[in-house]
């Protein structure tokens, strides 16, 4: 037998004050929560999920009747935009003769724009292959520094506090320490 509707109310009640209390940073084991009416931790954390996992079903079906509204829209669209794209349509001269056919080009790009639209919303494209690359489309060069070093890199190629670009610089921060050393 399933829960009255003062209890689903209840459960309801107490899980968005649960809800509220995770989102301010309140522990499971807070006085707060066990306040609530949760025998332990563990029974708010589990609490939590149910809910969670509640409102992701929710979603998900939502989305679905978007996803589906959307494709509905789309296919009225691509079957106005079709027979113009693919059918050739006549070309007439400036006394009204036909001179030939042609296929529309913008119902064309309707048609394409259309059907890249639908493989976004399905989910259908392919994944964007992204590759990180070093000088010149070369191998990426990676190197260890001691802390030192990576402070006086990253003041030398900030761009934060001046105007000027950061490869305006003549010598290296090591060849600074270097002539420090050399003048005292």
């Amino acid at each position: 037998m399933g829960w009255s509707k003062l209890k689903q109310d209840e459960v309801a009640v107490r899980r968005t004050k649960l809800l509220k209390l995770r989102r301010e940073g309140v522990r499971y084991d807070d006085e707060r929560v066990a306040v609530l009416g949760y025998a332990s931790p563990n029974a708010a954390r589990r609490d939590l999920n149910r809910a969670l996992e509640a409102h992701r079903d929710e979603e998900r079906a939502e989305v679905g009747v978007y996803r589906q509204q959307e494709n509905e829209r789309l296919d009225a669209l691509l079957e106005a935009a079709w027979p113009c794209a693919t059918q050739p349509q006549p070309v007439f001269d400036k006394e009204g003769e036909v001179v030939g056919q042609q296929l529309d080009l913008r119902a064309v790009d309707t048609v394409i724009r259309l059907i890249d639209r639908r493989a976004k919303l399905n989910g259908l494209d392919m994944p964007v292959k992204t590759e990180v690359t070093g000088a010149d489309g070369g191998p990426l060069a990676m190197s260890t520094a001691d802390p030192d070093k990576l402070a006086a890199l990253i003041a030398a190629t900030s761009r934060l506090d001046t105007d000027t670009p950061a490869n305006t610089a003549t010598s290296t921060p090591d060849e600074d320490d270097d002539e420090d050393e050399e003048t005292s």
